[in-house]
């Protein structure tokens, strides 16, 4: 996109007023959509974003700078602004680029820019009509077939030039149901970070019925009585708990502000033995991995806690300044617009050893949480509140009735001290993450889990 030569004229322009540290962030994105509702294709949207960010840094001090101008003069433009915003002073080191080559651990057989609008419509409608046809309670289907083709360029002062194209692909349908008492919603949507050929290992026909099977069972179920008890949270998706009410806290830009009640804690226990939580931005093709951050350091596979030990955090190179740390590749942000800085990329808890069979009958009154929704937590506190979309009664270590309005209720520091139970099936699901530096693609993942003692809020 932008050539070594220029991007040293670039980066010394940055550093003339003393700053010791310049990078620079471009990138170029086309971002392809199809939505469907009322059985016909509602809209069909393209969208390109292309500029660059200068940011500068002198001790503790950080500025960035943003441009839709990335000719040699207008990137000039950019640093000269971010380095008079950042002070007086003299430049001090010399800058020499040499290009990364980190190579693409997630190959795409299919770029989505090749294929044509109607070749997405096709498995777009086959995920929707699947759901609409699933069942005569459903009242009302909509689908979404999303491709990104995301093409970034990092050159900073340490001596990094490396490029990067994250192609990613999801497809999302969401089903409403109604059998007389009232509507209910289903969801389902995968993504991975391949083109068209993940439509070779998942199937749009099963999203479509995924989403339309839990709006149907829900539908139908009574209410969730509330009260203390345990939980078992089922794979995939369930893993937002850890994501949000831990994982969160264990981000460098909550951590190196004291504003976590994870800071300071490494070797500490922090959670149950039978935990080991990860995140890891080197999955092959998977929907939040990464060959590099968006500061150019390779992606990583970070162990945060181990046996119920806090090992690590997540840790970008800004905040990473203030702990005395390196960059573990965590450093993210949704575009050139935004200010990068610790985030997630792959979460999970691992593995354990405990049988699905073995944590279900291990329960003689509590909730099955089959499929989580979305909810609110307190970075600071981990206090969260999560809805969960599909619910079952557990009596005498059975799963039993369906149950709707269900969610947890508690602190991510207690939580996680409760997990007393792991099963080996471990499974991912896809989201995006919104924080300080964005919207990022992230994935949370976790086998069939039991919390021993958890707040359900029902009636």
């Amino acid at each position: 996109m932008i050539s070594r030569e220029v991007c040293q004229r670039v980066l010394h322009k940055a550093i003339s007023t003393g700053a010791d540290y310049a990078e620079i962030f471009a990138e170029n994105t086309t971002n392809h959509a199809i939505s469907m509702i009322a059985s016909k294709v509602d809209s069909i949207r393209d969208t390109v974003i292309a500029g660059a960010a200068i940011r500068v840094y002198k001790g503790m001090r950080s500025v960035m700078a943003s441009t839709v101008d990335t000719s040699e003069e207008g990137l000039l433009k950019c640093a000269e602004s971010a380095a008079e915003a950042l002070g007086q002073g003299t430049a001090a080191m010399d800058i020499v680029l040499k290009e990364r080559l980190f190579g693409d651990i997630h190959p795409v057989k299919i770029a989505p820019t090749s294929c044509s609008n109607k070749e997405k419509v096709e498995v777009l409608k086959a995920g929707y009509f699947a759901a609409k046809d699933y069942d005569e309670s459903v009242v009302q289907v909509s689908g979404n077939l999303l491709d990104v083709d995301h093409n970034i360029l990092i050159a900073n002062t340490e001596g990094t030039y490396a490029q990067d194209r994250q192609i990613r692909t999801r497809i999302a349908i969401s089903a409403v149901a109604d059998k007389g008492t009232g509507t209910q919603t289903g969801f389902f949507g995968p993504g991975r970070r391949m083109g068209m050929e993940m439509f070779d290992i998942i199937d749009p026909k099963n999203v479509g019925v995924v989403a339309a099977k839990q709006a149907v069972t829900m539908a139908g179920a009574g209410y969730c009585p509330a009260g203390v008890m345990p939980v078992a949270i089922e794979s995939g998706f369930g893993g937002v708990i850890f994501h949000e009410a831990c994982g969160h806290g264990l981000e460098a830009s909550s951590v190196a502000y004291g504003q976590s009640v994870f800071a300071g804690k490494l070797g500490q226990k922090i959670a149950n033995e039978k935990v080991t939580a990860i995140d890891d931005g080197t999955i092959p093709n998977a929907w939040g991995s990464i060959n590099i951050d968006d500061e150019g350091t390779p992606a990583q596979r970070n162990v945060l806690i181990e046996n119920g030990i806090l090992k690590s955090y997540m840790i970008d190179k800004f905040n990473g300044r203030r702990m005395g740390m390196a960059s573990t590749g965590n450093s993210r942000r949704q575009s050139y617009r935004y200010t990068p800085t610790s985030r997630m990329t792959n979460t999970y808890i691992a593995p354990g050893t405990d049988k699905n069979e073995d944590i279900i009958s291990s329960i003689e009154y509590g909730l099955y949480a089959a499929s989580m929704g979305g909810g609110s937590v307190n970075p600071v506190t981990g206090e969260f509140n999560f809805s969960v979309n599909e619910g079952y009664m557990i009596r005498d270590g059975k799963i039993c009735e369906p149950v709707r309005g269900a969610a947890l209720v508690g602190k991510g520091s207690e939580v996680i001290q409760n997990i007393d139970m792991v099963g080996t099936d471990l499974d991912m699901g896809q989201g995006m993450c919104g924080s300080s530096s964005g919207s990022v693609p992230t994935n949370v993942g976790q086998p069939l889990i039991r919390v021993s003692t958890i707040t359900v809020g029902g009636r």
